[in-house]
């Protein structure tokens, strides 16, 4: 690797500044504290990062005794994407479940808590909430990661999740601008297209990023998707009339800009991650957020050296670089002071509360059970009195799930009825769940079974055999109900699988 310029070279520093990368480990290595030395303002934190809460903060403590205004930030939106509880499931429902509900009092509470964690661990930039509109029902990434369908629903939404986030200290970071929700592609994989009129995106997709800007959201984070009635050539990332046009100068964002992950084959594939930063920074944003797949030196040094050439070549003006390194400095200021104010004496009683809605610790799952909805089957077959077989049909989880973070309801039944068993079906192999179950009650467990064929043909041979069997649906509860019971969670969370359990066995 060449080295471009000097370490303390004003050009470099400000090319370091930009990147938001993650790394390996659930310590600091070396060379990142050597980096942030340099000038690297920003870290991300996956779930590979962290152990507990106890370790992330000795882990964000030995970041910040390199500098102490270094940016932490981390891909925590509760519900089915966590990185704090990636080994157990989420303490909080997410955002799906809170539109469900639709009190935006619960949803501010549920963000203020979910903030307050995070600052006590020294994390203080979160890349959530999604503010995307999730109204194509088949989207294979966004689903309950939408507070909902409706435009106006997750405005409302998104701006109490900015606002009880930020309470904490912790900056907001809505995204994915300007709306992933009509999307049948998922942009780690390819480059998605939204063919829509200006009149539609207006109209849905950008509603909730402008309540989003009216709440004061610190950041803003853009999507790897086309939209060619605003830029048909580049993509939202790369493209100066969506980023620049539209969300500076238009939506009138003054904050910080930072682009999903560069390593997504969106833009991977078909710019490259070096050439992809150039033009991204060009095109408006402030920061480059890689490190969800590449996650070492070399990719820090690659993307500091192609920023460095682009504007020693002129494809970059320095001020655009330089204006966006102090746009991440900016931020850094914010939450530094947000830290200090934390600490002050009588701070750590500002909890996120409602009325009614619980308290502290608790307000999870005091959310995810206001979000439970069951319904009765034709015939009543009464509540779980004994321990069922759990069977829960698995379909491939997306990248920004991942498969780390366990789901269901199978070890939530178990506390509530021990000796419940489970087992795992990823195809219509309904008469292996017959031998399984025995003469035991069964739970079919699914998410979102409107998009899988095989999963729905699977419930209603079970069903058919079985008419007692009680049905729980994880994800979008977009095909009509099954079962003796049916009992929509609208999340997968754990808390969620816990209100589920409850609700099967009568119990709250």
């Amino acid at each position: 690797m060449t080295t471009l310029a000097h370490r303390n070279d004003t050009l470099t520093r400000d090319a370091l500044a930009v990147l938001q990368p993650g790394f390996v480990g659930t310590t600091a290595p070396e060379w990142l504290l050597r980096r942030i030395g340099e000038g690297l303002s920003s870290v991300g934190l996956f779930g590979r990062n962290i152990a507990s809460p106890e370790q992330l903060a000795a882990l964000t403590a030995q970041l910040r005794a390199e500098r102490d205004d270094v940016l932490v930030a981390i891909d925590e939106e509760g519900g089915d994407v966590t990185r704090l509880e990636v080994r157990t499931g989420s303490s909080f429902p997410g955002n799906y479940a809170l539109g469900s509900v639709d009190d935006v009092a619960l949803t501010r509470a549920v963000a203020a808590e979910l903030g307050r964690r995070l600052a006590a661990c020294g994390v203080d930039l979160n890349w959530a909430p999604s503010a995307d509109v999730n109204s194509n029902p088949k989207n294979p990434v966004i689903g309950v990661r939408s507070f909902g369908a409706d435009p106006q629903l997750v405005a409302r939404h998104t701006a109490a999740y900015v606002e009880g986030l930020q309470s904490a200290g912790v900056a907001a970071c809505a995204k994915h601008f300007p709306g992933h929700g009509d999307t049948a592609v998922d942009s780690h994989h390819s480059l998605p297209r939204i063919d829509v009129d200006l009149a539609t995106l207006h109209a849905r997709e950008l509603v909730p990023f402008r309540a989003a800007v009216a709440a004061g959201s610190k950041s803003v984070m853009s999507a790897h998707i086309l939209l060619p009635a605003l830029d048909p050539d580049r993509p939202a990332t790369l493209s100066p009339q969506i980023l620049t046009g539209l969300l500076r100068r238009e939506l009138g964002f003054d904050g910080l800009v930072v682009t999903d992950g560069m390593e997504m084959q969106a833009i991977s594939a078909t710019y490259g991650i070096e050439r992809g930063s150039v033009l991204a920074i060009a095109a408006g944003a402030d920061a480059i957020c890689v490190g969800g797949g590449l996650a070492d030196e070399d990719t820090v040094l690659r993307l500091r050296d192609a920023l460095v050439t682009a504007v020693r070549e002129g494809e970059l003006p320095e001020e655009r670089l330089a204006d966006a390194a102090a746009r991440v400095r900016a931020l850094a200021d914010w939450t530094r002071g947000a830290r200090g104010a934390a600490s002050e004496p009588g701070a750590a009683s500002q909890e996120g509360t409602a009325p009614g809605t619980g308290t502290g610790s608790d307000i999870g799952l005091t959310a995810a059970r206001r979000a439970v909805r069951v319904t009765p089957g034709e015939r009543d077959f009464g509540p779980l009195t004994s321990a069922p077989y759990v069977a829960a049909f698995t379909a491939v989880a997306n990248i920004a799930v991942g498969d780390e973070t366990p789901w269901g309801v199978a070890a939530e039944l178990a506390r509530l009825l021990p000796g419940t068993q489970t087992g795992s079906y990823a195809d219509a192999a309904v008469d292996d769940v017959l031998l399984a179950a025995g003469d035991r009650r069964i739970v079919a467990v699914v998410r979102d079974v409107h998009r899988h064929t095989w999963m729905a043909q699977s419930l209603d041979a079970l069903i058919a055999a079985r008419p007692d069997t009680i049905v729980v649906e994880m994800g979008i509860d977009q095909a009509p109900p099954r079962g003796a019971l049916h009992v929509a969670t609208f999340g997968a969370a754990r808390v969620c699988g816990q209100a589920a359990a409850e609700a099967v066995c009568a119990r709250s």
